[in-house]
């Protein structure tokens, strides 16, 4: 009986050396596992990287705009371009003669009444990038005309 008592405290301690084995096994590879998700997050935070605005800033206009109710009436507006990408900002100040011209075109052919709300200062918006787009030269890459940004706007 005494063999008997022996290899069953053996046999217990084996177990207890077994389950604490595999215990310890289970715990590192969880660790990886929940480790490598962590490390895949850093590297996707890591790959996003904060880049800093492009803009332009456009000398104000002032202009005439076209009769309503009250008469004749003005325009005056300042506006800033957010870009994409330094070639775009530097093919705008290459032709800002030209820009120019074409804003100028644009906001002289407006009525001052649709020009008083948000969302007609969002249509002019958009109507200034849609003029902004039509090459400026030859062969153009097409500009990166995230945004345009009114930095000043009167009707009078």
């Amino acid at each position: 009986m005494a063999k008997s008592a022996g290899g069953s405290r053996k046999l217990m301690w084996v177990m207890i050396l077994l389950l604490t084995l595999s215990s310890s096994a289970a715990a590192v590879a969880l660790f990886m596992v929940f480790d490598q998700r962590d490390a895949s997050a850093e590297e996707t935070s890591a790959s996003v990287e904060r880049r800093a605005p492009i803009f332009l800033s456009i000398e104000p206009f002032t202009v005439n705009v076209a009769d309503d109710d009250y008469g004749t009436r003005l325009l005056y507006t300042g506006i800033t371009l957010k870009l994409g990408d330094e070639e775009s900002r530097e093919l705008l100040e290459e032709y800002m003669p030209q820009v120019r011209s074409r804003l100028l075109t644009l906001f002289s052919g407006q009525q001052a009444s649709a020009l008083t709300s948000s969302e007609d200062k969002q249509r002019l918006a958009k109507d200034i990038i849609d003029e902004l787009e039509t090459p400026l030269e030859t062969n153009q890459a097409p500009l990166a005309i995230e945004d345009v940004l009114f930095t000043e706007f009167i009707v009078q």
